[in-house]
């Protein structure tokens, strides 16, 4: 070998390193920069709220890009099927909640995507009660005086939600199913649009999340008539919950939680889940989880693969004895 070929063998050998650099780096938990967090629905609802919260906090941890990228439709669905096609490399992430991993399978015979197969559970985020929520100038502002009113007009009372599979629309489908009574549920495209149907006088109710509703509330614009989870939210302790209103054991919360394509590298997904453990312990986040009433979350990846299986036989039972279609 001549002295040109040694040259250059060795600086072929001083460049391999830094080449594979990125990779072994990766391999060992780095997160990617940029990164997208895909929300399935659009801006101003409670996973986009929580979404944008997390990407902020997360970006400034890292200082890295962290987008959030709404991918509106099917009640998180769509964005779910973008989300399992793209590399799983952590560069695109899916805030799902419980529409698109929960409800989807029970709801759409032709999905196309396997929650159990297709993702990776990173953290759950939080879980958030609904609350029922109406105009102020409502004549039925109670539980009772508003199951007295679908009873003498059934199927006329009507009830708006952020599409077909939303949280909104199965509340309501289990409060039927428990109540006993019809009422006529109105998709929108979105959380955004049916609140400014409900405050313009267009629809009746809503099992809003407590995100978006909450601010309504606060204005007096809406009164805040129960809340859906078994215990009553830190952020609306004055608010009873629906299964303290005579109907026990009633839970329809809503949650938030960060998922990958399948197949992610398992030091990254340890690495994301312990430093948005961290994120959800800083103060100011405790506190703006409270006022979006987002409780509980955190943990671990096999904690929120749990939770999404209890939660899928949940609403599979509710969607099946309501006779659910979309």
């Amino acid at each position: 070998m001549n002295r040109r070929q040694l040259l250059t063998a060795a600086a072929a050998s001083a460049l391999l390193p830094a080449t594979l650099a990125p990779f072994a780096s990766r391999a060992q938990g780095a997160l990617p920069n940029p990164m997208r967090v895909v929300v399935g629905f659009p801006p101003g609802g409670g996973t986009d709220m929580v979404s944008r919260l997390l990407a902020q906090k997360l970006g400034a941890m890292w200082n890295i890009s962290v987008v959030v990228e709404n991918r509106a439709g099917a009640a998180g669905v769509i964005a779910a099927d973008y989300a399992v096609k793209q590399p799983a490399d952590g560069s695109c992430l899916l805030m799902t909640n419980f529409s698109n991993h929960a409800v989807a399978p029970s709801l759409y015979p032709k999905l196309g995507y396997d929650v159990d197969r297709d993702f990776t559970p990173i953290m759950l985020a939080g879980i958030s009660p609904s609350m029922l929520v109406c105009r102020a100038d409502q004549p039925a502002r109670t539980l009772p005086a508003l199951v007295e009113r679908c009873r003498k007009a059934p199927g006329t009372v009507t009830f708006g939600s952020a599409g077909p599979g939303s949280v909104q629309h199965l509340a309501l489908e289990m409060f039927k199913l428990r109540a006993g009574i019809d009422a006529l549920h109105v998709p929108y495209r979105g959380s955004g649009a049916m609140m400014a149907d409900l405050l313009g006088g267009q629809i009746d109710y809503s099992f809003e999340t407590m995100p978006s509703a909450t601010p309504q509330v606060a204005s007096g614009k809406l009164v805040a008539i129960a809340q859906t989870r078994l215990r009553r939210s830190p952020a609306q302790p004055d608010v009873p919950t629906v299964a303290e209103l005579g109907y026990p054991g009633f839970d329809a919360s809503t949650w938030y939680g960060l998922v990958g394509p399948a197949g992610m590298d398992a030091a990254l997904v340890k690495r994301l889940n312990a430093d948005l453990n961290t994120i959800l312990r800083l103060p100011d986040v405790v506190e703006k989880m409270k006022t979006y009433g987002a409780e509980d979350g955190g943990g671990s990846p096999e904690q929120f693969a749990a939770f999404i299986a209890a939660e899928k036989t949940k609403w599979a039972k509710v969607i099946h004895d309501a006779h659910v279609t979309v």
